[in-house]
């Protein structure tokens, strides 16, 4: 796999977050949850066994688990 070649799919939670074309990317460990900062707030996607082919890529479906906020 070249460095940066999309391999997920994030599903679910709000899209005012988490834009359309920003749901297909490279995720550098496959088995941990994904923590994604979105302005003030963290996203928070777990992986699952799910795969999805899409534009010619396997990749592997995080679920939305819920949102925390940054500290000050």
């Amino acid at each position: 796999m070249l460095m940066n070649e999309m391999n997920a799919l994030l599903r679910g939670g709000p899209t005012t977050y988490v834009a359309e074309e920003e749901r297909v990317r490279y995720v550098p460990d496959m088995t941990s949850p994904l923590k994604l900062l979105c302005g003030n707030r963290y996203e928070h996607f777990e992986p699952t066994a799910e795969r999805v082919r899409q534009d010619g890529h396997t990749l592997r479906v995080f679920v939305w688990t819920g949102c925390t906020y940054v500290a000050e």
